[in-house]
């Protein structure tokens, strides 16, 4: 079977040949992982780890100063302002947005004064190619967290606060943001001709002891908006592959009822995300992708716990619908390689 075909299997109501993987890490590990493994790219990288990659794509805007396929972290065409921010003493670099275009805005006339990219400029033209280049491999094509980029554009106390504050600069910069981003998902999907697998329609709404903003202000701000690009997604005959950190397990009866299809990273060690209970209360609607920690781990452990855990989490998540093996999410700098490579042997070794 190929990449595409394993994880597939899962959204048919079949089992496939081998328990699926999938590779998540920053840049700088995934470089570091090439030169410890003797791999020229990242597609040699995959294929030594036995990884069933999963690819991001996404269209180009000729604006754009970054080469990402996550749309919302275009920050030069969004006017937010990053700096850079190492980590580790060095070992790698993060951005951290720092000031955005809505920071001072005070109503729904501040959201319509500003410059706002236009869908137009994106170039949709080369996607359908770009799909066939990976076409045994499952495609995620474009991205969209509309309150994940108004935090940017606003600053995140401000945003958080204008949920009690400023309730109507909210809805009309929510508004704002969907219209533009459902006009790009609906452009992409139409350019990609039934070969994107997946949209990736996310949020970043917890931490490691609770979510961010209560379950209320879910339904009020965002919920409504994830509903509607879920349901754009799945008219075109895409699924939805929703990434959610942290603490969220409030929130995951409800993505379900908006209709997600798979659930990510699965950060057990946070408050209520036990994966015995995800599985039990959860597993028979979502297939479930992520799981390895990467917090202690697969960063500080050794390789033979590394190894435990992942065959512990296929025991757990045999009985869902379906479970993709990853870190839960980017594996970062501080990671052994050789911790990297028990997570993929135990993967190999792994039956159905």
């Amino acid at each position: 079977m190929t990449p595409r075909s394993r994880w597939r299997c899962f959204f048919e109501g079949r089992r496939p040949d081998r328990v699926p993987s999938d590779y998540w890490g920053t840049v700088e590990i995934t470089e570091r992982l090439m030169r410890d493994l003797g791999c020229r790219s990242e597609r040699e990288l995959w294929r030594k780890l036995g990884v069933d990659k999963c690819v991001y794509l996404a269209p180009r805007n000729p604006r754009a100063r970054e080469d990402t396929w996550h749309i919302p972290s275009l920050w030069s065409l969004w006017g937010v302002e990053v700096k850079q921010v190492p980590y580790a003493d060095g070992l790698g670099v993060y951005e951290e947005a720092v000031r955005g275009l809505l920071e001072e805005a005070e109503g729904p006339a501040d959201v319509e004064a500003i410059s706002w990219p236009d869908p137009e400029e994106w170039d949709y033209a080369g996607l359908r190619e770009e799909c066939l280049e990976w076409q045994d491999h499952p495609i995620v094509g474009v991205s969209y967290e509309p309150f994940y980029l108004y935090c940017r554009l606003r600053g995140m106390e401000r945003a958080l606060a204008d949920l009690v504050e400023n309730p109507e600069l909210v809805d009309a910069a929510m508004a704002r943001i969907h219209a533009i981003f459902e006009q790009i998902v609906r452009r992409s999907l139409e350019a990609a001709r039934g070969l994107f697998d997946f949209v990736y329609v996310a949020e970043d709404l917890g931490t490691q002891q609770s979510l961010l903003i209560s379950p209320r202000a879910f339904r009020r701000f965002l919920k409504p908006w994830l509903a509607r690009m879920i349901d754009v997604a799945h008219s075109y005959g895409a699924l939805v592959f929703h990434h959610d950190d942290g603490a969220i397990r409030p929130l995951i009866p409800e993505l379900i009822e908006i209709g997600i299809d798979l659930l990510n990273p699965i950060q057990w060690r946070c408050r209520g995300m036990d994966r015995e209970g995800l599985a039990r209360d959860f597993g028979g609607r979502l297939v479930f992708h992520g799981g390895v920690d990467n917090q202690r781990t697969l960063a500080f452990g050794m390789p033979e716990e590394v190894r435990a855990e992942v065959a512990e989490n296929i025991r757990i998540f045999s009985r869902a619908r379906g479970y993709i093996v990853a870190p839960c999410h980017n594996l970062q700098a501080v990671t052994p390689t050789e911790n990297v490579v028990a997570m993929y042997e135990a993967v190999r070794s792994a039956e159905v």
